[in-house]
């Protein structure tokens, strides 16, 4: 491989990787969904209330 080819195949892994972070990402934001207007070093009480208030509006 000469340095073009080298420097072409560091750009794409390094696209692979961020591509990679983003759906890391985008897939745990996505399992947080649940607790969107809990705030942060709530209790376990709060998040259970909030948890049953929405399964309740459900």
């Amino acid at each position: 491989m000469d340095e073009q080819q080298i420097a072409e195949s560091e750009a794409v892994a390094e696209e692979v990787e961020s591509a990679a972070d983003d759906a890391s990402r985008a897939d745990s934001r996505a399992e947080d969904d649940h607790l969107a207007g809990v705030e942060d070093g709530c209790g376990c009480t709060e998040v259970w209330e909030h948890l049953s208030e929405n399964r309740a509006d459900e």
